[in-house]
Formats: structure tokens, C-alpha cells, sequence
């Protein structure tokens, strides 16, 4: 019989290591410090026809002591990312919304909320204040 797979011990990156064009499989530990919510109304199509369906989406600033990032929180994350929570992000993807970086947890991923975390978070280091440019050579 063969033996059971050993449980991976999860690479824990921080905020300043994110680069672009790194896109998926990022765990961060990070604090949220604020959290604006919109709402958002899909129009998806069911086999009944088209429906509208309310999608929650929140934009969140999180950091950690290297910096800070802004993250879309969607239905459910909405609720776990509240100022002063410290959250792992696990799985998270790294998208390029018109040349800024911001992260998402899809289905793939998950969003836990912990112990609250004993770093400050260096938010003059913003990166997503950073706009880039998609140069081909």
C-alpha cells in the first residue's frame, strides 16, 4: 500500500516580494486597513433565462511589514475583511487591472481570519499606487 502524502508546510511570501507577472499561488499573512464595499449586479444567464444576481465586492488595502496592496473581496471574503483583522490569504492571485497591482482569492483559494498579527504594516509603501506598463520586446 502506499504511504499517505505528507502534508506541505504553505510558503508564506510578504506584500514586497509581489511582482507582476506572478500570478497565481500567493499565501500572504496581512492586516487589512480599510475596506470600502460597493455592490455589484451581475446579469448571468440560467437555464430560465437571464437573471440578475447581486455580487458583493469590497476594495481592501492590506499590508504587511513591507508593504501594502489593495485586494477585491467578493460575497462572503466582504465580511472576513474588516479594518484591524489580520487575514491568510491562501492561493491568492495577483492581477493587472490597467497596470495596477491588486490581489483576489477566487474558488481556488481561500481567506482564513487569525490571530491578530504582532507586525505594524509599513503603509507608506503602497504597491499598488505603482502603475506599470506592458513593454514587449
Amino acid at each position: 500500500m502506499a504511504a499517505a502524502a505528507a502534508e506541505r508546510t504553505p510558503v508564506f511570501m510578504k506584500v514586497g516580494d509581489l511582482r507582476p507577472g506572478t500570478s497565481t499561488g500567493h499565501t500572504l499573512l496581512v492586516k487589512v486597513l480599510s475596506s470600502k464595499i460597493k455592490t455589484e449586479t451581475k446579469t448571468v444567464v440560467t437555464r430560465f433565462g437571464p437573471a440578475a444576481r447581486p455580487t458583493r465586492i469590497a476594495e481592501c488595502l492590506v499590508g504587511d511589514e513591507t508593504g501594502c496592496i489593495l485586494f477585491t473581496a467578493r460575497n462572503n471574503q466582504v465580511d472576513m475583511l474588516k479594518p484591524g483583522n489580520t487575514v491568510i490569504l491562501w492561493d491568492a492571485k495577483l492581477g493587472m487591472p490597467k497596470g495596477i497591482m491588486k490581489l483576489a482569492v477566487d474558488k481556488r483559494g481561500l481567506v482564513d481570519v487569525t490571530e491578530p498579527a504582532s507586525f505594524d504594516v509599513k503603509e507608506d509603501n503602497n504597491f499598488s499606487l505603482v502603475e506599470y506598463e506592458y513593454v514587449q520586446v
